[in-house]
């Protein structure tokens, strides 16, 4: 019987463990996921250029916002701009700093209708490095992209002519690189 307790023990001590392993993980683990399938407006880091341009033409549209502890101006150049599937898009972001010293911002970014991330591809992003601006400082940000020309044998994407890029500007207060 005390072998038993002793058995039942490690096992829910090794439950116990793997779910607090999990939990650490979680946030990555899921990140992961929304990488690979688009969940949730995820877009796409092309491994590659499109090899084909398709006759789909799509409107990308631009959106920016700046969290309110981050003393910076943040908009898109251009309001919206066409593409073919496949064909690679370029956009630009500016950005100023309106107050007098260096601060330290970080976007993060994601596509609507939701279900189109996994077909939007980011070849150059400003997204998830930090971007440091001197005071008053202003600078523009580019975004090289396109759409995966295989959107077209989706049928589930039929509805989709315009997606939206969104980002959204958040002050680092522990930045990594100084």
């Amino acid at each position: 019987m005390k072998h038993l307790h002793r058995s039942t023990l490690i096992v829910l001590l090794g439950l116990a463990f793997g779910m607090l392993a999990l939990t650490f993980a979680s946030s990555a683990l899921f990140r992961m996921f929304c990488e690979k399938t688009g969940h949730g407006g995820t877009t796409q880091i092309a491994k590659g250029m499109p090899t084909r341009i398709e006759n789909r033409v799509i409107t990308v549209r631009f959106n920016a916002d700046t969290h309110s502890e981050l003393p910076w101006e943040f908009r898109p150049l251009q309001r919206e701009i066409k593409v073919k599937a496949g064909e690679i898009g370029l956009a630009f972001y500016h950005g100023k700093n309106v107050s007098s010293r260096t601060t330290v911002g970080m976007a993060t970014y994601n596509v609507t209708p939701h279900k189109a991330g996994i077909y939007f591809n980011k070849v150059e992003c400003f997204c998830f490095l930090e971007q440091h601006l001197e005071g008053s400082q202003e600078t523009n940000f580019p975004v090289e992209f396109f759409i995966d020309p295989d959107i077209v044998n989706d049928p589930s994407m039929d509805d989709v002519d315009t997606i939206t890029l969104s980002y959204t500007f958040f002050r680092l207060k522990n930045p990594i690189h100084n």
